[in-house]
C-alpha cells in the first residue's frame, strides 16, 4: 500500500480586495499618527520664530565700552543789553531746563553718559574765565574729570524777538572740537527756548556721526 505525505495547503496569495483593505488600514495608521508629528513641527517652527523675533524685535545695548562719557560745563547767558533789560528769573530758570533737557535726551540715547561735577570744580568754572575764551581750560576740566568728552551751551539775547543758542562739544583726548551748531530762536519764551536744543540734538547731535 502506497502512503501518500500529506502536505498543507501552501498559503494563498491576499487577493485585490485584501491587499486594498491593508493598504486602507496602513493609510489610516499613517493620517492617526500625522497630525502628532505636524503638531510637533509646528510648535518648533514656533518656538523657533519666537526667539528670533525677539532677537530682531529687542533692541541692541550700547556695548559700555562705546559709551562716551561728557563733562558738561555749563550754559552761559549773553545778554547784549543786560544795562537796559536785566536778566530775569524766567530766563534764569530757562538756562537749568536747556541743561536739563540736553543731558536726558542725550543719556536716552544710551550712547553718552554724563559724569558728576564737583561742587568746588563748579565754583571755580563760575569765577573762571567763559568756556570757549578759557585758553583750553575745557579740556583740563575733562582731563580732571575722566571724560571723554566736554560740553557747553551759549545763549545769546540779542533781543526779546531774536536770541542764538549754540552748542560746543571737544574730544578731550585729541583737544578738538568734534561739534559745533547753532540754532536761531524767535521769541523768548519756554517754548522756544526748548524748542531749539530739541532741534539741535535731535537733528545734529543723534545722527549717524557720533560726537
Amino acid at each position: 500500500m502506497t502512503v501518500h505525505e500529506i502536505k498543507p495547503a501552501p498559503k494563498s496569495m491576499p487577493d485585490v480586495q485584501d491587499r486594498s483593505r491593508l493598504r486602507g488600514h496602513e493609510l489610516f495608521a499613517r493620517c492617526r499618527r500625522a497630525p502628532r508629528s505636524a503638531f510637533a513641527i509646528m510648535a518648533f517652527l514656533l518656538l523657533m520664530s519666537i526667539v528670533v523675533g525677539g532677537r530682531v524685535l529687542a533692541a541692541e545695548p550700547t556695548p559700555v565700552a562705546q559709551v562716551k562719557s561728557i563733562a558738561f560745563l555749563g550754559v552761559q547767558f549773553l545778554n547784549d543789553h543786560e544795562a537796559q533789560e536785566p536778566t530775569t528769573d524766567a530766563e534764569r530758570a530757562r538756562l537749568v531746563s536747556i541743561e536739563e533737557l540736553f543731558k536726558s535726551k542725550l543719556e536716552a540715547s544710551g550712547r553718552y553718559k554724563f559724569v558728576q561735577i564737583p561742587a568746588d570744580t563748579k565754583a571755580k568754572i563760575a569765577r573762571g574765565a567763559a568756556m570757549g575764551n578759557c585758553g583750553g581750560c575745557e579740556v583740563g576740566y575733562g582731563e580732571q574729570l575722566h571724560s571723554d568728552l566736554v560740553a557747553w551751551v551759549v545763549v545769546q539775547k540779542v533781543s526779546n524777538l531774536i536770541l542764538n543758542l549754540n552748542v560746543y562739544v571737544a574730544d578731550v583726548a585729541t583737544k578738538k572740537m568734534t561739534f559745533i551748531q547753532s540754532v536761531d530762536i524767535r521769541g523768548n519764551t519756554d517754548e522756544s527756548w526748548m524748542r531749539g536744543m530739541t532741534y539741535i540734538v535731535k537733528n545734529h547731535m543723534l545722527g549717524d556721526r557720533p560726537l
